[in-house]
């Protein structure tokens, strides 16, 4: 599902982020405690949003995926 108009100040990007004029992803807790993922350069695009137990796989498998360059 995709939300639009998300508060402003509730976004949260990682503190791995550069801090280079907004060009992240960025995250935030909605309704029922779903994940909302946005872009930080295009909020008007809206945000994606997942269930908790999706997301928290979903950033499991990244952490155990080594880096690929």
């Amino acid at each position: 599902m995709i939300r639009y108009h998300l508060p402003e100040d509730l976004w949260r990007s990682s503190s791995y982020s550069a801090d280079n004029g907004g060009q992240c992803v960025e995250i935030q807790t909605v309704d029922a405690g779903d994940i909302a993922v946005g872009d930080s350069k295009d909020r008007a695009r809206g945000a994606f949003v997942f269930a908790p137990a999706a997301w928290t796989s979903f950033v499991n498998h990244l952490k155990d995926e080594p880096v690929r360059h």
